[in-house]
């Protein structure tokens, strides 16, 4: 029946009626909606008799119904429970918020208020509502609520709506005082909620009165203090945690709090004591230098030192949950002394940690007392004083050897803090890192995968203050025998960057690593880049290996070794390296060595440097002599093929084009051979790029001659604006370290593109309206680039953007067909724009090391199930891997397949590069025979996250996203960043 009656109410609140006069009493529930066109043609009616079309009911006029058809508390539940799954509209929040308060008032059932309170708490959160009209009646409900859950519930109520309104001191002093005459209240839940909302509505202005604000916070510190007391745990650790917000929120804790904190620290709840941990490091950073009494004791210490101790007890605590607190808060405590440092490496109580008295100080004693021991009187020379050791200590005994007792924990977390809070203790403090040294290295051999990598980070970050010694250095090599890729990686990273001490370390580390490589043939790459950083930070330690390592004769003539084997390469990426810092090494070189040298100095450039060998005109000199030693001939190359380039104007067509393709073609092979300038000249190729394909497509002969005689001509044009495109996004989304000035230059050279588009249409097209669509759309697209580059348009004097902003007004009027003929003339007459070239410039680049698709057997695998191929790959200066980077398979029938790799996927071995390693699943139907699928990694973009996006005034389409042209509101697309890698399949027909 109850349903028979809401479907009817339903009906009636959707038909069309006729009313001679508006229902009275009606204005909650029913809504008239704007009739807009059909109340003009409606005039001539009798106005008597007004057509209305209703909207569907309000939420309020719904909820009203539903809860007076709800015969017992169950079904008032229910119906709560199903509103709270629909959206409320902000026009509606407030009648729905009055009929729920009605509803309260009438209600018996607790658990019906307490679910009605919870949705005023949720509606007070809607967008665009202010819920000042609610707060003196949600204040009201407190009065007479017996239900102390209900009673927690509107005191969260309460804080929700302080929260939202904005700041005003009154309001919030009001809601205080609420909170404060239900902190007596026998519920802990209504307790907590209390301290709660005076720990986020607590006043903390700084514009009253300086005693008012003064008097204000004590007062709230005080009474937040009182309940650190209290019998009930939760409600102690709300207290702390109250205390915790009304310092996040700007008000400066008073140092009185800080022994009310400490004996926190051996309550018997670890959420109390996980709190106060928290609450003394943070009085530590407020009060660092304060002197505090030491208990049992006449001696005094800073309060940042005892606070030190106290926390570095915590890390023998009870709970793991304490001890990873603790110990991570350790490591930001950079203002403590350095004897209290250190012995949180030493599990011995050093002099029982006390102050011990001078001779002079002694003596002075003796002499002020007046009198020597004349042995009369037993043990009368005995000391005056029965030290107990632990009472007198200056810091607490858990600090002796806390890190060490954090580093042998039995949790793997606990042990991971251990070791990052050494890590941030040693980066500050060069003596303390040394003294750790030993306790990291140790943390090399931890069962857990990621205590080891954890461990092997934090060596690398403190490398530059430790120098290895022999013993340490075979333990830190013992780990490259690990089956782990990543631990592997991350090891050699480490050698990249350490010091060793002797030659004998220097060998070491160089058998090692060739029987690394041995083992596992994969690391090569990183093997390579190991040792030439090795080398490079050690020539002195090198060289007398050198004979050994070459395995030369003073008398006899040696073999050659093969210049394929890794390891014969490994061992010259060494040698030199550490040449290029010692000019005697070369004389040690025999003749193949130099012949070597010159075919590696060729192939990998990346990690052989340029060295003088006197008397060989194989390699030419790194540095010649007409240029001054700080200048780098490539990058002074880059320079002057640029100026050359942009000096063209006086050339004519054919010699600016053949101009163009040499000097791409010099960048592209300068990328190649400096690693350094690779993203650099690469970026300066393309934009050249762009430029000769834009040049080619407005070439005299095009636009002489009638479309239809020039098809061929208008495809080519219509290809280059399309390839301008492509490259355009390649440069803004494929390079890291792109500024505003190369951005807008992009950005330019697209609209040019468009309007070459634009253009090609134009010729191509019947009829005119299809062109005003396109003519509308672009000069959005000019209007957009307007706003977004206003800064740097006094830089672009003479160009294409420059003049349609001059002819902006006319192009506003002009028919579409004119539009293009301005375009044209536009384009062809505007100058070539300068690219002025960051310091810094990488290209995001891709190396899939895995699969290797040299093998000649096919991966098979039965028809319509799958097959799991591993990927692994290296990726370089991409900003936001796990988010960008996508695995691309395309199959034989053309077919193709996107993968979005897991976020865990990813590894990060180093600054500005990641490693992926995933699964990617195939599946395919049968096939006859096998064939090659297509394996590459994609780039992808999105252009609402270009720097040009970012650079709208907020003013314009902060609102509203229509300020943006449509083209550029959200265009993606994904770019090929890696070599496709071609990998053998078979899908065999299932058996039946």
């Amino acid at each position: 029946m109850a349903a028979h009656l809401k479907k009817r109410v339903y009906e009636e609140f959707s038909k069309v009626v006729q009313v001679t006069r508006p229902p009275p009493g009606r204005d909650g529930w029913l809504r008239a909606l704007p009739c807009g066109g059909r109340c003009r043609r409606q005039q001539h009616e009798d106005l008597s008799t007004k057509k209305l079309r209703l909207s569907k009911p309000s939420k309020s006029a719904a909820l009203h119904v539903d809860l007076c058809k709800a015969t017992s508390p169950a079904d008032a539940l229910q119906y709560l429970l199903q509103f709270a799954r629909k959206p409320v509209e902000v026009e509606s929040v407030e009648g729905v918020v009055r009929i729920l308060l009605e509803h309260y008032y009438k209600e018996n059932d607790a658990s019906v208020r307490l679910k009605i309170a919870s949705l005023l708490g949720l509606l007070s959160k809607t967008a665009g509502f202010s819920p000042d009209c609610i707060m003196d009646d949600a204040i009201n409900t407190l009065q007479n609520e017996k239900s102390h859950q209900v009673l927690a519930q509107l005191l969260d109520t309460l804080l929700v709506i302080g929260t939202k309104l904005p700041e005003n001191p009154s309001v919030r002093m009001r809601l205080v005082e609420v909170a404060c005459k239900h902190l007596t209240d026998s519920s802990h839940g209504v307790r907590n909620k209390c301290l709660q909302l005076i720990g986020c509505l607590g006043p903390v202005e700084k514009n009253v009165a300086k005693e008012a604000e003064s008097q204000a916070a004590k007062d709230v510190q005080k009474i937040i203090g009182d309940h650190f007391n209290d019998q009930d745990p939760r409600v102690r650790t709300a207290a702390i945690k109250a205390m915790l917000q009304l310092h996040e929120r700007g008000l400066k804790l008073q140092q009185a709090i800080y022994s009310q904190a400490c004996k926190l620290l051996a309550d018997d709840y670890e959420q109390v004591r996980s709190a106060a941990v928290q609450l003394i490091w943070v009085l530590s950073q407020l009060y660092p230098e304060s002197i505090v009494p030491i208990p049992s004791s006449n001696e005094e210490i800073r309060l940042v030192d005892d606070a030190f101790g106290k926390i570095c007890h915590m890390v023998s605590d009870g709970s793991w949950v304490v001890r990873v607190q603790a110990a991570k808060l350790l490591g930001s405590m950079q203002q403590v002394s350095s004897h209290f440092l250190e012995q949180t490496l030493d599990k011995k109580l050093m002099s029982d940690l006390r102050r011990k008295r001078t001779a002079h100080e002694r003596a002075k004693e003796l002499y002020s007392s007046g009198e020597f021991s004349s042995g009369r009187k037993w043990g009368d020379d005995a000391p005056k004083e029965e030290i107990d050791t632990g009472a007198v200590n200056l810091i607490e005994s858990g600090a002796c050897g806390a890190f060490v007792h954090g580093l042998e924990d039995e949790m793997y977390e606990v042990r991971i803090a251990a070791v990052e809070a050494l890590c941030m203790l040693a980066q500050s403090s060069p003596s303390f890192a040394e003294k750790c040294l030993d306790f990291l290295v140790d943390m090399f051999n931890d069962e857990i995968e990621e205590v080891r990598l954890q461990s092997i980070h934090t060596m690398r970050k403190i490398s530059n203050n430790i120098t290895l010694r022999e013993d340490q250095l075979d333990t830190v090599l013992a780990v490259l025998e690990d089956s782990s890729r990543d631990i592997r990686e991350a090891l050699h990273e480490l050698l990249c960057c350490t010091n060793v001490s002797t030659k004998e370390g220097i060998h070491l580390a160089l058998v090692e690593l060739l029987k690394n490589l041995t083992k596992y043939p994969t690391d090569r790459e990183s093997i390579w880049k190991c040792l030439k950083f090795l080398g490079s930070r050690h020539p002195t330690l090198v060289l007398p290996l050198v004979p050994e390592l070459l395995s030369t004769h003073p008398f006899f003539d040696t073999p050659e070794p093969d210049m394929d084997d890794p390891a014969y390469i490994a061992v010259l990426v060494l040698i030199f390296n550490a040449a290029k810092s010692c000019p005697t090494m070369p004389a040690l070189f025999s003749d193949h060595t130099f012949r070597h040298y010159a075919y590696l100095r060729d192939s990998l450039s990346h990690l052989v440097p340029p060295l003088r060998l006197p008397g060989r005109k194989l390699v030419s000199s790194a540095v010649s002599p007409s240029i001054s030693p700080h200048e780098d001939p490539s990058q002074q190359f880059l320079h002057q093929s640029l100026e050359r380039v942009y000096n063209f104007q006086h050339l004519d067509p054919q010699g600016i084009q053949e101009l163009l393709e040499f000097t791409i073609r010099d960048l592209q092979r300068l990328g190649e051979l400096q690693s350094e300038l690779a993203g650099m000249a690469d970026f300066t190729a393309t934009y050249l790029q762009c430029q000769l394909l834009l040049i080619k497509a407005l070439q005299e002969k095009l636009w002489n001659v009638a479309a239809p005689l020039y098809l061929k001509q208008n495809a080519l044009a219509s290809a280059a604006a399309k390839q301008i495109l492509e490259e355009t996004y390649k440069m803004e989304f494929m390079y890291s370290g792109v500024e505003s000035r190369q951005v807008v230059i992009i950005h330019h050279m697209r609209l040019q593109a468009k309007a070459l588009q634009l253009i090609m249409t134009a010729r191509t097209t019947r009829g005119v309206e299809p062109l005003f669509g396109m003519c509308e759309k672009f000069l959005q697209e000019v209007d957009s680039f307007q706003r977004c580059f206003i800064s740097e348009l006094p830089h672009m004097q003479g160009s294409f953007v420059d003049k349609l902003l001059d002819l902006m007004p006319r192009l506003v009027t002009s028919k579409p067909s004119e539009v293009v003929k301005i375009l044209q003339t536009t384009l062809r007459q505007s100058t070539f724009l300068h690219l002025p070239l960051p310091e810094q410039l990488h290209k995001a680049t891709a190396n899939i090391i895995e699969p290797t698709g040299e093998s000649d057997n096919p991966l098979r695998f039965t028809s319509g199930l799958v097959v799991a191929l591993d990927v692994d790959a290296t990726v370089e200066h991409v900003q936001d891997p796990q988010g960008t980077v996508k695995v691309q398979v395309l199959y034989p029938d053309g077919q193709a397949q996107l993968i979005h790799p897991k976020p865990a996927d990813f590894r990060n071995p180093g600054p500005g590069r990641h490693r992926l390693i995933t699964q990617v699943y195939l599946s395919h139907t049968a096939w006859t025979e096998p064939c090659q699928i297509e394996v590459r990694l994609l780039l992808a973009y999105n252009s609402n996250k270009s720097k040009a996006s970012t650079r709208i005034p907020k003013s314009t389409w902060s609102d509203s996203s229509e300020a943006l042209p449509p083209s550029e509101n959200g265009i993606e697309g994904t770019i090929p960043f890696s070599k496709p890698v071609k990998v053998y399949i078979m899908p065999k027909p299932a058996r039946r």
